[in-house]
């Protein structure tokens, strides 16, 4: 077993900007990448998903974007890119492909970080694993019954697919606009479904609606709570892909359907849609499996989060986690827990952040 001050969980943003800041305040993590490559979740988005639609991509600390050319090229080739020129640039050595199976307490203080490559024992561990690999699908009656298709957002892969089909997309946020936005004029019809009236905001999102945004998230966390999503609480703003969508007559939400049915949806007032696909954007959840001998959760079902430290157990630090969880958090949390991992290991609670 490996013996290190401060190992980092995951190389997407949230992670990448951890190491950064552990580095600039002289601490040398061990990062490790379950993925066979740089980028994090956007290595595995769409190919119809191209720069010039995605909801935001925040430069990491240090290292600027070279945005130029590039908003007709898929955001799955673009940022992974610049993620790899990112690792080269600061002279990263990330540990690929390590997928992480526990972290556990020891007895001499250290928390172990166990995998398939080898196990690490940690002063300090960052867990910035994300969520694209957790999807979440919501339970409703007759799912299994249904004789179409059923994905996950997770899953999609552009519009050519659903042609001549009847789609069914179910999710309030970006990802169920973003296949909206695509498919109608290709599908034989667009159906759009969410639990709630979705809410469009028609100011430009800027820096204090977005601490704001970040704010409301964090007050779920530190209550122990399941965090929400940002795009939750901020609404969804006019960006090209929900103008496209708009132009193509694809917004015209419907109330959450009762049940599925073998070929469509039903609602409890007896109405019945026939469908070919249902499309599950329905979000994804904290993958955080890993974490479950730790024992961290509290009776709301999440994690309590103070900033990014986690409560139970102050030798973890959460990025990407809660109001880290978007692009809009993960630069700050990862200075955040730098800062954090710094003040434990030198004993200085109120050293600052540089």
């Amino acid at each position: 077993m490996d013996e290190t001050d401060v190992v980092v969980i995951g190389a997407g943003q949230a992670g990448l900007s951890s190491a950064y800041f552990l580095r600039r305040f002289g601490l040398g993590p061990v990062v490790l990448d379950a993925a066979d490559g740089p980028g994090g979740a956007w290595r595995h988005r769409s190919p119809s998903l191209t720069m010039d639609k995605v909801h935001g991509v925040f430069d990491l600390p240090g290292v600027r974007r070279e945005a130029g050319q590039e908003g007709g090229r898929p955001a799955a080739e673009v940022v992974p890119a610049y993620y790899a020129r990112y690792e080269r640039d600061l002279g990263l050595a990330v540990a690929r492909p390590v997928r992480v199976t526990a972290v556990t307490g020891s007895g001499d203080g250290r928390l172990v970080v166990s995998s398939g490559a080898g196990e690490w024992a940690a002063r300090a561990v960052v867990n910035a694993t994300g969520t694209w690999t957790r999807p979440y699908w919501p339970y409703y009656p007759g799912a299994g019954r249904f004789r179409g298709r059923q994905l996950h957002y997770a899953s999609y892969r552009g519009p050519g697919e659903f042609a001549g089909r009847r789609v069914v997309v179910v999710g309030g946020g970006a990802s169920a606009l973003h296949v909206l936005s695509e498919i109608a004029g290709v599908a034989a019809a667009t159906t759009w479904v969410t639990r709630r009236p979705p809410v469009f905001r028609g100011d430009d999102f800027g820096e204090d609606a977005r601490r704001a945004a970040v704010a409301l998230v964090e007050e779920r966390v530190r209550a122990g709570l399941p965090p929400q999503s940002v795009v939750g609480v901020t609404g969804l703003g006019y960006t090209p892909v929900v103008r496209a969508a708009m132009a193509k007559g694809a917004l015209d939400r419907l109330p959450m359907f009762s049940e599925i049915t073998e070929d469509g949806v039903a609602w409890a007032d007896g109405t019945r849609l026939p469908a070919d696909v249902i499309v599950w954007a329905t979000g994804f959840r904290s993958a955080l499996d890993h974490l479950a001998p730790l024992r961290l959760r509290e009776p709301g079902g999440g994690i309590r989060v103070d900033g990014t430290r986690a409560v139970r157990e102050p030798r973890l630090q959460l990025v990407g986690y809660g109001p880290s969880a978007s692009t809009v958090g993960a630069n700050r949390a990862g200075r955040t827990a730098a800062a954090n991992v710094r003040a434990l290991l030198t004993g200085d609670a109120t050293a600052p952040a540089a």
